[in-house]
């Protein structure tokens, strides 16, 4: 049986905030992990060693410019999330078993689907509920205020997330709960078109 210690129980919530992180931006949080663990600021667990090497940090630096770019192209953006709701949950779950050890594969691969995958699915698809009530509501022209939030929401969270990961949980709640609001909220109002 699998105990889990006090640094295992960090790399989780470190693991949970850098997801949530993914939900706004996906490689975002890849790049600052790649360059945390680069510096000697994480350790990553076995196998995983790759993310800290000069290649990934070139990889996710491209990446991260391109998707930061891609967001505030009107319309592409909708493409986007299109894309970026299972690679946000397939990032998630890397990112999180990427700094898990101590435990069986096993628990530590469930842990970074459901809390990893899961958080960064709930959080992305709060942001593609937020964008597409904005394409709605401005013909698209708005959506570049959608893209800074969620730049600052990748850049706070995964910052907390590093340096504060204690406090960065408390504020993933509060996003899961308004994700989750604005999901519900948009489900509500599709309902309602449909009974009219």
């Amino acid at each position: 049986m699998d105990i889990i210690n006090s640094n295992t129980f960090l790399a989780i919530i470190l693991g949970v905030g850098l997801s949530a992180a993914c939900g706004f931006r996906i490689f975002v949080p890849l790049l600052a992990i790649s360059i945390a663990a680069k510096c000697g600021h994480v350790n990553l667990a076995s196998g995983f060693a790759w993310m800290s090497s000069w290649t990934a940090i070139i990889a996710f630096s491209t990446a991260t410019i391109f998707e930061i770019l891609a967001f505030y192209i009107p319309w592409f953006d909708n493409i986007m999330d299109a894309i970026a709701t299972p690679a946000a949950i397939v990032a998630g779950t890397v990112l999180t078993s990427s700094l898990i050890t101590d435990i069986s594969p096993f628990l530590k691969w469930t842990l970074a689907v459901i809390a990893g995958g899961g958080t960064a699915g709930i959080i992305q698809s709060g942001t593609v509920a937020a964008r597409g009530a904005s394409t709605v509501l401005t013909g698209g022209l708005g959506n570049f205020i959608v893209s800074t939030i969620e730049l600052i929401g990748s850049l706070i969270t995964t910052a907390l997330a590093i340096f504060l990961p204690v406090i960065c949980i408390f504020i993933i709640f509060i996003f899961i709960f308004l994700a989750l609001a604005t999901i519900i909220r948009g489900n509500m109002k599709k309902r309602q078109k449909i009974a009219l």
